[in-house]
Formats: structure tokens, C-alpha cells, sequence
């Protein structure tokens, strides 16, 4: 009976001391930027927009392991992330070390992008990370 009783215990206990928890927590920083109308430019007759915002924060390293995210809001309070399309118009972006490019374009190519008319906010999140 006590070697069945050993040979019941003894696993439970090597799988209980066995689990580890470990916590990892990867700092980030939110950065909130207005951008104007006259921010946006085209070169190509208005089926695409583009602006870019300066951000030091993303040198190179960060820019290899680092991440991105995007959030823009129309009205001060709704914020959206982005890759997105909305009413035909398809809201992405991309990085490089200093800088974000925001990018408004024709969801299907045809249709001319109608350039924003008020004040949009960016909600960008920059999320550390180890190689």
C-alpha cells in the first residue's frame, strides 16, 4: 500500500515543482499626434494620400525588433486601428527608422480618395521587444 501511495505522489509532486511561472514585461510607449489637412499630399491626381510623421523614437534596432501599431480617430474619442478600409478608402501604414508614413488610398483603384477634411489623431504604440 505505501509503495502505491509513493507511486501516486511522487509524480504529482515532480509535475507541481516542476511549474515555473515566469513573467516577462515588455515596456511600451503610446504617442498621440494631430494631423492637419494640409499635412496630406498626393502625386497622383488624389487616389492617394500620404503624410509622414517624425518619430525618433524608431531607430534602427526598433525598427527590426520592435512593433508598430496604429490607431487613428475622426472625432477626438473613437480610435481605430489601421490597416483598415472605411467607405472606400483604405487607411494603412508603414515604418522606417525615424519616421511613419500614413497612407490614404482608393480601396478599388477607380474612385478618387476625397482628402480629410478636419483634424484625424494617431494613437501610435510602440512595443518593445528583445532579439
Amino acid at each position: 500500500m505505501k509503495k502505491l501511495l509513493f507511486l501516486l505522489i511522487v509524480p504529482a509532486l515532480m509535475v507541481l515543482s516542476s511549474c515555473q511561472k515566469t513573467e516577462y514585461v515588455n515596456p511600451n510607449q503610446t504617442i498621440l499626434t494631430d494631423i492637419v489637412p494640409d499635412a496630406w499630399r498626393s502625386t497622383d491626381g488624389g487616389r492617394t494620400y500620404t503624410t509622414l510623421i517624425s518619430m525618433p523614437e524608431i531607430d534602427s534596432y526598433f525598427n527590426d525588433y520592435g512593433a508598430v501599431l496604429v490607431y487613428l480617430s475622426f472625432d477626438g474619442t473613437t480610435y481605430e486601428q489601421i490597416p483598415q478600409v472605411y467607405q472606400g478608402v483604405a487607411y494603412s501604414y508603414n515604418h522606417v527608422p525615424g519616421s511613419i508614413q500614413l497612407i490614404l488610398q482608393t480601396s478599388d483603384n477607380n474612385s478618387t480618395v476625397i482628402k480629410p477634411g478636419g483634424v484625424i489623431t494617431a494613437k501610435i504604440v510602440l512595443i518593445q521587444s528583445q532579439q
